[in-house]
């Protein structure tokens, strides 16, 4: 059974979390929800960009905790300030590079692609998308060498709601959700099971 943990710190947008959780749920895939310290406080209860609570099944400490026992893939939704929160955590951040430098899957919506991911240097060479707008990096990476030494060969595949480049898959934004979530679930469960879930909750 695949296993992906799915990186939550306050003001996360909620479609675009809860939506990949419950597809891949259907899926089989173990989903554990890790709630991501925010100014060093973690709390389990973590609160949406539209103020609904989460209840995350871990702490980012707990998850700490099983070093060298890696998941199949890591998911961070959008909304701000959440991925904002998410970038400011050097431990997830360090957790995302670990993630990917085992070729595991990293995945990212809306505004955390720009914000998150480029900050750990994941974008570099890939294509990706993410809310339109969010197209300045050195907003998010520092100044801007840093973000152009980070996103070096970064290409924006504009108005696709989610592009897959090897272990990586990014999304556009909460419209996207849903399309985005299959193609998780595709990744990691294979085409079969993905139709089978388009079928039975009657997608578009």
């Amino acid at each position: 059974m695949a296993r992906v943990v799915v990186l939550l710190a306050e003001g996360f947008e909620e479609i675009e979390a809860i939506t990949p959780i419950d597809y891949l749920r259907r899926a089989d895939v173990q989903v554990e929800t890790v709630a991501v310290p925010v100014g060093g406080k973690a709390d389990p209860l973590v609160i949406g960009a539209h103020k609904i609570p989460v209840k995350a099944d871990m702490t980012f400490d707990e998850l700490a905790m099983r070093e060298g026992d890696l998941p199949d893939g890591v998911f961070i939704p959008g909304g701000m300030p959440g991925a904002a929160n998410v970038a400011s955590c050097e431990l997830a951040l360090d957790f995302i590079k670990q993630m990917f430098a085992q070729k595991k899957l990293v995945a990212a919506i809306c505004a955390a692609p720009v914000v998150v991911l480029a900050k750990t240097g994941v974008l570099a060479g890939k294509n990706y998308t993410c809310y339109p707008g969010m197209k300045k990096f050195e907003d998010y990476c520092g100044e801007k060498e840093k973000a152009v030494q980070l996103t070096a060969g970064a290409v924006l595949v504009p108005d696709q709601p989610f592009v897959v480049d090897q272990n990586l898959i990014t999304g556009r934004g909460p419209g996207a959700a849903e399309q985005f979530a299959m193609a998780l679930v595709e990744y990691l469960c294979g085409k079969e099971s993905a139709q089978k879930i388009k079928a039975a909750s009657v997608q578009r």
